[in-house]
């Protein structure tokens, strides 16, 4: 792996570079790639991915050499205090390679000069990416709540 981008569509792991800029999204792709292959958003509507996308701050992976979208990642921010990591998603094709993890080395690193007191994750399976890049479990879960809508993404996680 070279070295990690930052988010300027610098090269992030051998072959693929990171950017944040959202005219390079393939939102048609995120859409298929959420609805249909990621346990926590299975069926969401192209219009609710893309009111997603719009309030976001989004990370995009491509490939170097055609410049496709082959991964992606998704932060909701004040920018101040907190941020959300969500939506993390790497093509099955390009999976194996690292871009996972550097996908959200850079999340966190352009994160970082914010002085967020926290980013929050959930994940089902997929623990051991994030703790390489420095998440861990819930020091206090029972001080943590949630509120469910009826019919919202993934009911029961």
């Amino acid at each position: 792996m070279s070295d990690m981008s930052d988010t300027n569509g610098r090269p992030a792991a051998d072959g693929y570079e990171i950017s944040t800029d959202p005219s390079r999204l393939d939102a048609a792709r995120i859409h298929h790639w959420l609805s249909t292959d990621a346990y926590w958003a299975l069926g969401r509507t192209r219009e609710k991915q893309d009111r997603a996308i719009a309030g976001s701050l989004n990370f995009g992976a491509y490939d170097t050499a055609s410049g496709a979208q082959v991964a992606y990642a998704r932060v909701i921010t004040d920018q101040a205090t907190f941020a959300w990591l969500c939506d993390v998603y790497v093509d099955r094709s390009a999976r194996g390679t690292g871009l996972g993890t550097a996908l959200v080395t850079a999340v966190r690193d352009h994160l970082e000069p914010f002085g967020l007191r926290r980013i929050l994750l959930a994940t089902f399976d997929a623990h051991g990416v994030y703790e390489k890049i420095g998440f861990s479990l819930l020091d206090d879960p029972e001080h943590w709540m949630a509120l469910r809508f009826p019919g919202g993404d993934a009911p029961g996680r």
